[in-house]
């Protein structure tokens, strides 16, 4: 058996001993995340991105140090009433976007420890089913943006 067959032959099944069952090499990019500045006294804010997942994946949860509770949510016209509610996974399928906006899915941050100030940032970890999470820094926009870099529109 030649050197490099050898090698190989010894190191696959050590490589199958180290990797976890399951475990893949899927990627999750996340997007221009922003968020609303809010008032001083506000207890709640959100948070929006974009995703994209090079294989199927899911959002499972997500935290932030500004907040002391962060939950996946989706709003929802629940007979002419919008409604908020939290959501417990959020699917991603390869290759298409899943985007995070007002009036759609979004990141709630609840308790929030201090205001979201416009043009600050904050951290904000994701934690997916099967690729590694990702921390990003999420630039805070006008009370009432719609979307990051734009102005509120209402």
């Amino acid at each position: 058996m030649p050197a490099m067959t050898r090698r190989t032959a010894l190191v696959l099944p050590l490589l199958a001993l180290v990797m976890p069952a399951g475990a893949q090499t899927a990627a999750v990019t996340v997007e221009q995340p922003w968020a609303r500045a809010t008032t001083a006294s506000a207890k709640v804010g959100g948070a929006f991105l974009t995703f994209k997942a090079v294989a199927a994946d899911a959002v499972i949860s997500a935290s932030s140090p500004v907040a002391g509770m962060v939950e996946l949510h989706q709003t929802v016209n629940d007979g002419g009433v919008m409604k908020m509610q939290p959501v417990a996974r959020l699917e991603l399928n390869a290759g298409k976007p899943v985007e995070l906006k007002p009036g759609g899915y979004h990141i709630m941050l609840m308790g929030l420890k201090q205001p979201l100030k416009q043009g600050e940032t904050f951290p904000l970890t994701l934690t997916f089913e099967h690729a590694a999470p990702v921390t990003v820094q999420v630039k805070i926009e006008a009370a009432g943006a719609m979307g990051p870099g734009h102005m509120h529109t209402m």
